[in-house]
C-alpha cells in the first residue's frame, strides 16, 4: 500500500473509531486483568493466612488454590473473549476503513 492510501485510511472518521473503541477495549481488559493479578498477590503478602483456609467445612480446597484456579480459567476466557471480538467487529470495521480507502484512490 502507498502511503496516500495510509493517509485516506487515517484520515478516515471509521478509522478514528476503530483506534477509539479497540483502544477502549484493551484498556478496560488491561486493568481487568492487572487489578486481578496484583490483587491476588497482595492477598499472598498481606493475608496468607486467609489463602490457606478451606472454602468449606470438609473441604481439601484450600481459598488459594480456587482463587487461582478462578484467576487461570478467567484470564483464559478474557482471552477467548479478546479475539472473539477482535475477529469479528474490529476485523469488520478494518475492513471498511481499507474498502474506503481504496474507493477514494480510484
Amino acid at each position: 500500500m502507498s502511503s496516500e492510501m495510509y493517509d485516506r485510511m487515517r484520515s478516515n472518521p471509521k478509522f478514528q473509531k476503530l483506534v477509539q473503541v479497540r483502544g477502549r477495549f484493551q484498556w478496560t481488559l488491561t486493568i481487568i486483568v492487572l487489578v486481578m493479578f496484583y490483587g491476588y498477590f497482595m492477598l499472598i503478602a498481606f493475608a496468607p493466612g486467609l489463602l490457606g483456609k478451606k472454602i468449606a467445612e470438609g473441604s481439601m480446597w484450600p481459598i488459594g488454590y480456587t482463587l487461582e484456579l478462578f484467576l487461570f480459567i478467567f484470564f483464559w476466557l478474557t482471552t477467548l473473549y479478546y479475539v472473539i471480538r477482535s475477529n469479528s467487529e474490529f476485523d469488520e470495521m478494518r475492513i471498511d476503513v481499507i474498502k474506503d480507502a481504496q474507493k477514494e484512490g480510484k
